[in-house]
């Protein structure tokens, strides 16, 4: 449950970050694709955040700042691949670019840009280093029952999205 959570908490933090984000800059938009208040892309970077530092952590015996520079390493790759691949899955999905970076300086077409992920490494490492270790008492304290009750209200979102945006119902 541990990580299940970590993916709700910060899919509804990441959906929060980019409203005011697109408040702003005055730019009129929504955050994410689904019709609830959560932007799963966030979550998943999150837990994939968590499992690769546990692993570099858990294997690597090297000293700390190399640890730290592997993972930033690591992290910025990962995280750009992700974004890239959600961009091609949300457009194949719904014939719709849900983020644009082609108008960006360091774009890589339209679903990568090399500022943004700089951004997302930074983000990484504020996480695990300052919001993880508090987060953490949080999180172990959240009821397996509101875990399960979350999982229940996104799956029905994910389902009620895919059909009625593809106009599947």
């Amino acid at each position: 449950m541990y990580y299940i959570n970590y993916f709700f908490l910060f899919s509804i933090i990441g959906h929060l970050y980019e409203t005011l984000l697109f408040k702003i800059i005055d730019e009129k938009g929504t955050s994410g694709f689904l019709y609830g208040y959560w932007t799963p892309v966030y979550g998943i970077g999150v837990v994939l955040i968590l499992f690769i530092s546990k692993y570099i952590f858990k294997s690597l015996k090297i000293n700390k700042f190399l640890e730290v520079i592997i993972f930033l390493i690591v992290i910025f790759f990962i995280l750009t691949i992700i974004e890239f691949i959600g961009g091609h899955i949300l457009h194949f999905l719904f014939h719709k670019d849900f983020w644009n970076y082609s108008l960006l300086k360091h774009n890589i077409g339209k679903y990568i840009c090399l500022d943004v992920s700089i951004v997302w490494v930074i983000l990484s490492f504020i996480f695990l280093y300052l919001i993880k270790p508090w987060m953490d008492k949080i999180i172990l304290k959240i009821p397996k029952e509101i875990t399960i009750i979350f999982i229940v209200l996104f799956s029905i979102d994910f389902i009620c999205t895919i059909f009625i945006k593809n106009k599947l119902v």
